[in-house]
Parts: C-alpha cells; sequence; structure tokens
C-alpha cells in the first residue's frame, strides 16, 4: 500500500473501531500542531496495524485494553472501553482482562478500571440494556 492507500484503510478501521461521531469529532479539531499526528494515528496505528490479518479486532480490543490498564491512560481507555463493543468484546471478556491485569499491573489499578468501566457504561446506557 502506498501512504494514501494506508491512510484510507486505516480510516475505514478507524471509524469501524471507534464510531463516525468520535473519528469526525477528532478530525474537527485538526489544528496546523497536531494535524500530522492525526494523520500519522491514521495511517500507523490503524491503516499499519489494526488492519494486520494476524489477530482479529476482538483481540487487538482486548490486547488495548489491557496495556492503557498499565499504563494508566485513562482517556484512552475510556475510548477503548466504549469501541470494544463494535469489535463484538463482551462486558465478561472485559472483566477477565481486568483481572488479569490486577496480577500484571496491580491492584489499584484494576481497581479503577472497573470503576472507569462502570462508569462508561453507565453513560452509554448499557446498565439499563441488561
Amino acid at each position: 500500500m502506498d501512504e494514501k492507500e494506508r491512510y484510507n484503510e486505516g480510516m475505514k478501521v478507524r471509524r469501524a473501531v471507534l464510531g463516525d461521531a468520535h473519528v469526525d469529532r477528532s478530525l474537527s479539531n485538526i489544528t496546523e500542531f497536531n494535524g500530522e499526528f492525526q494523520e500519522m494515528i491514521t495511517r500507523h496505528a490503524w491503516g499499519d496495524i489494526w488492519t494486520r490479518p494476524g489477530l482479529p479486532r476482538h483481540t487487538r480490543s482486548l490486547i488495548t485494553i489491557a496495556m492503557l490498564i498499565g499504563m494508566n491512560r485513562n482517556e484512552e481507555l475510556k475510548l477503548h472501553l466504549r469501541a470494544a463493543a463494535n469489535n463484538g468484546v463482551t462486558r465478561e471478556q472485559i472483566k477477565e482482562v481486568v483481572m488479569q491485569s490486577a496480577i500484571y499491573c496491580g491492584i489499584p489499578a484494576a481497581n479503577a478500571t472497573f470503576h472507569l468501566a462502570e462508569s462508561v457504561w453507565d453513560e452509554l446506557g448499557v446498565e439499563s440494556q441488561e
């Protein structure tokens, strides 16, 4: 793929995973300062990595959530907790990732993530759907 094709494929995956509303907000906030960074994210994170055939998006979501727990990146974690359902990830699977993270990332990180996930699901109205 050339750079333009990689960007276009990345944008398709980015929209499929994160949703049009989030991507449209990100694109509307592009400035001269952050524009190259936004293009790089789309081209490399979404176009190079998320399009690779070696792992399904479902697995990539779970891995991403686990890494963000370990890195204590709550804003990105919220984004990927919301997006996980678009990749077929269940709440039970997220719970298992958080439980595993408790051992490898620490109890405080897992505890904070349980609270964060519940607040994200409350925002999305998931609680009332079950």
